[in-house]
């Protein structure tokens, strides 16, 4: 088997932004743990039932007890131009620090959250607690942050999810600018 490199600052003007998966677990694993705390529940409990916390615990656990794998080995069949992982310091933490290290100028604009279905509501209740939508609640075993030509990304999320049986996301553009990353000021959400 020939190990062929991969550099994680080629992103150019007009690449989309692709994520494995979805954010929210810091929030669901929490979450999960207050059903036995009355304190923290009574303060959650209007916006998710527990039911609702047991299921998004279980696509939590799902979620990071998957590799990245099958991701990477997709981001070379499919022409990555640049990627990393999405951990401790949160999406937009993670694609600031991608997008400061690109060899062109560009910046990334993140308009799409896939969250753990009722997650972006409890972190809501929390305050600003967790800062899920802002981008900077941690990840464990997040999945990649990758920068894939428009023209791929499609077929590399299909892929993904063919191989896997779980869904990747397009969550933004790669546009001219400063080496900068930011999530628009009304992003989508989308429950998972």
């Amino acid at each position: 088997m020939i190990l062929v490199l991969f550099s994680p600052d080629n992103a150019v003007v007009g690449d989309v932004l692709v994520l494995t998966k979805p954010l929210g677990t810091q929030v669901a694993v929490n979450a999960h743990q207050w059903l036995d705390i009355v304190e923290r529940w009574n303060r959650i409990k209007l916006v998710v039932s527990e039911d609702d916390v047991r299921k998004a615990y279980q696509r939590a656990m799902d979620s990071m007890s998957r590799l990245n794998r099958v991701a990477a080995r997709l981001m070379h069949k499919y022409n990555a131009h640049g990627a990393t992982d999405v951990t401790g310091f949160g999406l937009l933490g993670h694609a600031q620090t991608l997008a400061k290290h690109q060899k062109n100028e560009v910046s990334f604009v993140i308009h799409n959250l896939p969250v753990i279905s009722k997650m972006a509501a409890v972190a809501k209740a929390c305050g600003n607690m967790f800062q899920l939508l802002q981008g900077h609640s941690a990840e464990t075993s997040g999945g990649l942050l990758i920068c894939l030509p428009r023209e791929q990304a499609a077929a590399y999320c299909k892929d993904i999810e063919k191989q896997e049986g779980y869904q990747a996301w397009i969550i933004g553009i790669v546009e001219k600018g400063m080496r900068t990353a930011r999530i628009i000021d009304k992003p989508r959400v989308s429950a998972l």
